[in-house]
């Protein structure tokens, strides 16, 4: 029998499925953007520990910190804020680099960082704004993962997707803030 999807799809779907539901609803769903971030960062983690994982296994990792980020979400708001503030200011400040920086990869952990600190700060001080931006970042990363394109397209289509997430979830914040 011949394969002709890749055996990944799986995680492709899935990781689509949720970067477009943080991508417009990051904001609403705070528990969903932190389980989005455990998901994200388990399926990059499993290739740390096992080169070429099998399918299962990348998915059994990404569930798994996907569902402790939501329990941490619901359970201590404020420290699950600092901690997805920071990885998702830290897979930004990646991305970034990545999109603009050829050589990047020497900067790798110092980038994070920073960025992650950055994302951390800015979130706790600025929750609402903040969240809408990064949720959108994470969510058209993921989607963008999962999209096979030239590196030039995949920014084009990055950089949109994260536009159209802070349009549509920014047009949300100020119709509930009229609303109250």
């Amino acid at each position: 029998m011949i394969n002709i999807l890749p055996e990944n799809l799986s995680v492709g779907i899935i990781g689509v499925i949720i970067g477009a539901a943080i991508l417009l609803f990051g904001r609403k769903l705070f528990w969903l953007f932190v389980a989005a971030l455990g998901f994200a960062v388990g399926i990059e983690i499993a290739d740390y520990f096992i080169h070429d994982p099998p399918v299962w296994m990348t998915l059994v990792a990404a569930l798994g910190l996907g569902i402790l980020g939501a329990l941490l979400a619901i359970m201590l708001q404020k420290l699950a804020i600092g901690i997805a503030g920071f990885v998702a200011g830290g897979r930004l400040a990646l991305a970034l680099m990545a999109a603009f920086f050829v050589d990047y990869t020497n900067y790798r952990g110092i980038t994070f960082v920073i960025g992650g600190i950055l994302g951390a700060l800015l979130l706790l001080a600025l929750f609402d704004w903040v969240l809408i931006i990064l949720s959108s970042v994470e969510g058209a990363h993921l989607i963008g993962n999962a999209i096979v394109l030239p590196h030039t397209g995949w920014v084009i289509v990055f950089c949109a997707l994260t536009s159209v997430g802070i349009i549509f979830q920014g047009s949300i914040l100020r119709r509930s803030r009229a609303a109250d």
